[in-house]
Formats: structure tokens, sequence, C-alpha cells
């Protein structure tokens, strides 16, 4: 299925049985636009059907309610169509009447035309109807009644591209088409489609998280998590492999040597070692916003998290902060409004400097639970691994953090690194691995006061962004046999965020009426879908 503006692009629409002669060629085609009256006409026929058929006396085996709940399901689906055919009809009637033979706008001079038929897949299946063009003096030219309506030059309506691709944010394209087969009569649309309005809406995605309005009853204290994920890219020799000839298949009848042609075809991968990344990833970062806000009690507590925001990119970081800055003030949390920020992260220097850098008077914290598999690591260079000891001096440490002694554990592992210089049984290996923790806790002191935190009910930890790479990033892209081209990946990513953030249904219908606008003001076909991706977000500085 394409996009392209013919008959064969979008599956026939189901024939009106009782149309005249005259608007109706030798194949059941509908040739000219037929009246209101003949439409009505229809549809009271084929609701009489139902009717007939919900009433009739039940044959064999066909009295069951599963049978028929299955046989009233496309008898209301071609309801559906025919409203919908009816509700074009009345529009244009409407639209014709009102169109002069030459309309002045905006300095161009247009000249109405005579009526074209175009098939529309919907929700409901593909309907036919007819809309007069104005032709404009460079050749250019709209039809009226799309543009009133804010039907887009896609020949789909602007809800099943919604349907079909909210779903692609969390399934395949593949997964998609089949699973609205089971749903829908005749009309799913392919994947092609799929992956062009994908990426035709993620052109939109900037300009929504730039323009969309800030939460309404924040709390008082903005929190800001980051974390990264490791999407699977596809590579400069797969990207080379998929995009060239493709070679005919020399077991077309027999799918179970499919590869032992594939495996002569291409040579053998040199033995992965430990440690080696398989799947080429390239990093998308993640954002979780939330406030806080008093309990009335008095008891001290922080009730939230209040109006929770998801934000991800496969731009670098700084764009991340960039994003999370402007949402930050939208929201009332600029540096001079004196409000409390706690930004999150997982010790990562990058975000470390971006934090100081973007929010330079946020409270930033390390995540405990990072410290604590350092922790891990340390006490594996003094206590055998799995040991009950090892457990117990772990446990001791973790209590430590929460009491406010971070310090003093650092000035026992130096003094348990010192007394380990001077053995000769391993000592040094152990000795270079504790000064790695060292070095590790010791830049990062002043970012672990949990004990301050905790008794103003703050955040210790980064449970939430981490919640939210899974359920936002890896649920999605991070799949066996995947690879992603970032570019492409970058929209899609965009439009589950959307979607997590619960404003799908305000971002189509922002999308909808800004396309509608656009063509009523300006007298343009505005389309949807896209076949080639955008760039990525550009950083603002250097835009």
């Amino acid at each position: 299925m394409t996009t392209r503006d013919d008959e064969t692009a979008l599956p026939s629409p189901v024939r009106l049985r009782l149309l005249p002669e005259s608007v109706v060629d030798n194949d059941g085609v509908t040739r000219a636009r037929p009246s209101r009256a003949d439409i009505e006409h229809e549809l009271r026929a084929t609701f009489e059907d139902v009717l007939q058929f919900t009433a009739a006396e039940p044959r064999d085996g066909d009295g069951t309610f599963l049978w028929f709940e299955r046989a009233l399901i496309p008898r209301v689906f071609a309801l559906g169509r025919l409203l919908l055919v009816l509700f074009l009809c009345v529009r244009e009637e409407r639209v014709s009447a009102a169109t002069p033979p030459r309309l002045d706008k905006d300095g161009k001079t247009y000249r109405r035309r005579p009526e074209q038929a175009r098939n529309l897949n919907t929700f409901f299946g593909v309907v036919r109807y007819f809309r007069i063009y104005l032709r404009g003096p460079d050749g250019s030219g709209f039809h009226p009644l799309d543009a009133l309506l804010g039907l887009t030059a896609d020949r789909i309506s602007m809800h099943l591209v919604s349907v079909a691709t909210r779903l692609a944010t969390r399934l395949s394209f593949a997964q998609v088409h089949a699973t609205l087969g089971w749903f829908l009569c005749g009309a799913v649309p392919s994947t092609e489609m799929l992956e062009r309005s994908i990426l035709g809406l993620g052109r939109r995605t900037a300009e929504w998280f730039a323009r969309a309005p800030p939460p309404e009853r924040d709390g008082e204290v903005l929190v800001i998590l980051f974390d990264g994920k490791g999407v699977p890219t596809a590579t400069d020799e797969e990207l080379a492999r998929r995009r060239g000839p493709r070679r005919p298949n020399s077991y077309p009848d027999s799918p179970r040597h499919r590869g032992r042609e594939r495996r002569l075809r291409y040579p053998s991968k040199p033995r992965r070692k430990k440690g080696d990344k398989s799947k080429h990833a390239r990093m998308a970062t993640m954002v979780v916003m939330y406030t806080l806000r008093a309990s009335s009690d008095g008891a001290g507590r922080m009730l939230g998290p209040l109006n929770r925001w998801v934000y991800a990119s496969f731009a670098p970081k700084r764009h991340a902060f960039e994003v999370a800055r402007r949402e930050a003030e939208k929201r009332g949390f600029s540096d001079e409004s004196g409000k409390e920020v706690q930004i999150v992260t997982d010790g990562d220097e990058d975000l470390a400097r971006y934090a100081k850098r973007y929010f330079p008077k946020a409270l930033h914290t390390v995540d405990i639970m990072h410290v604590t598999e350092y922790l891990w690591k340390a006490g594996e260079c003094l206590h055998r691994e799995g040991s009950a000891e090892l457990t117990e001096w772990v446990e001791v440490q973790k209590q430590r953090l929460y009491e406010g002694g971070e310090r003093d554990i650092v000035e026992e592992l130096r003094r348990r690194r010192d007394e380990l210089a001077v053995r000769k049984d391993r000592g040094a290996n152990r000795c270079a691995r504790l000064s790695t923790v060292i070095g590790y806790l010791e830049k990062r002191l002043s970012q672990m006061n949990y004990k301050e935190l905790l008794e103003r009910d703050l955040e210790v930890g980064s449970g939430a962004v981490e919640g939210a790479v899974k359920n936002v990033i890896a649920t999605r892209f991070d799949h066996g046999g995947s690879r992603w081209i970032r570019e492409r990946a970058e929209p899609l990513l965009q439009l589950r965020c959307i979607e997590c953030n619960g404003d799908w249904e305000r971002f189509i219908q922002w999308v909808h009426d800004d396309m509608r606008q656009q063509a009523v003001d300006k007298g343009a076909r505005p389309i949807l879908q896209r076949a080639t991706p955008s760039p990525l977000p550009r950083l603002a500085e250097a835009a």
C-alpha cells in the first residue's frame, strides 16, 4: 500500500448496491457523486437487512451468540462506511454550493474544476467520495472539502493513522499489521504506510514538546532523573547488505535450507570474547521529571510523584539536559525562582558535568544503589566472594551510608588498602581494585548526603528512571536480532514518550488541527507521511 493518488494505492471500496445506473459503471464502481437521497436509501436498506438478520430464525448451528456476534461485526462496519459516505456527500453539497467558479485567495485566482473521485482508507474500511477541485494559476490547487475536513493527501484518515501508529509504539510494524487485521474489515494499513506515518508524525514531536503547556497543580520540589540505554543499531556492513541487491533464493520451496545458503554466502564471524559487545549499541538518553509536595499533616513527608513526564532521544546527552532545562523553566523552576530542584544520576561523569552546567543551583544526588555496587566490589577485595562475612560487611557499610558516614567509609577503605599493600599474596591486584572504588567515592562525596535526603524525604535512588528505561526504550527497541538506524528510531522513540506521558490524543489533535489550518489558510494539500527521516535533534548552541 503506497501513498500515490491512484486507484491501485488502496483496496477497492465496498460497492453501493442500490445506486442508479447513471452513477455506477459496468464494473460497479461509483463514477459520479451519488445524491444524498440515494445514499440514505442505501443506508436504510442496509439497516433493514441488519434488523432482518437479527430477528431471523437461526439455521442449524447458526443460533449461538458466538456465531451472531461474529456475523454482526462486518454488517456494523458496512453501516459505518455508508454513514461516512453520507457525511462526505452532505459536506460536499454544502461546499460545492458555496464555492464560486472563480475564487481569489492570497493574491491568487483559483478556478473551479469538475468533481474528482477519491478512495479514503478509514477505520471502517475504504470509502469512495467526490469533491470539487480549485486549480491555481501555477498549476497547484486544493480540494475545499478536504481542507475543510482536515483530510490530508495521504488517503488515510487521521484516526486510523492514530490507532495504527499508537500500536506501533508498543509492537513491531509486522505485529501491528497482523493485530489490526483481527479487528478491521479489509482496510489494514501496510507496514510501509506505518513507517511513513511514524516518520511524518516524528517531524512534529520536537515542536509539540516545546509548545505543550505545563501541568497544573504542580508540586514544590522538582525531581529530574537521567539515565542512558544502549539500543542495537545496524553497522555499515549490515546497512550495505540490507540496501544492496537481493540474491535470488536457491531454495524457494524449501525454507529449511535458507540458513545453509546464508552461511555459505557470508564468512563466519570470529568468536566473541568475554565482555565483547555484540549489539553495536548506540545510547539513548532518558529523562524522567516529576514534582513532590509537602504533606499537609506537618509530618515532613513529601507526596508524589506528581505530573510525571518522560523524554528520550538518541541525540547527544546535552540535548536531554537542554530539554529538561526548558521543561523546568516552563513549570516554574528557573534558577531565579528559588524553588528546590534535585538531579539524580547514576554517577556518570558526563551527566554530572551537564547537571552542573544546566542546573547550577540544583541538589545533585548519585543513586545509592550504584554506590552500593561499588561497595560490593570493595568488599570482594577484603572478603571471599559469596561468603557471609562479605554480605555482613556490605550491610554495615550501607547502614553507615544511610547514617551519613560516607566519609568514614572512604577512610576505612584507604586504611584497608594500605594494609593490603604490604602483602605479597595478590595484594597488588586487590589494592588496584580498591583504589578504583576509593576514587569513584571520593569524587562523589558531595553527592552522597543520603542522611539529609532521607530526613527531608527526598530521592536517594534512580528507580523511576531505571523503570522508564525498561518500559519506554528496552521494551520496544532492545530485542534479539533487531537492528535500528538512529534517525529512523528517533521519531518512534519520541512518539513512545508522548504515548507514555498520556498526551497521545492531544498530540494527534494538535497535528490534525495544524495541518487543517495550513490547508485552509494557504490552500495547500498537506501530506503527513514521509519516506525519509529527519536528522537527530540539533543542540541549541549549534543551531
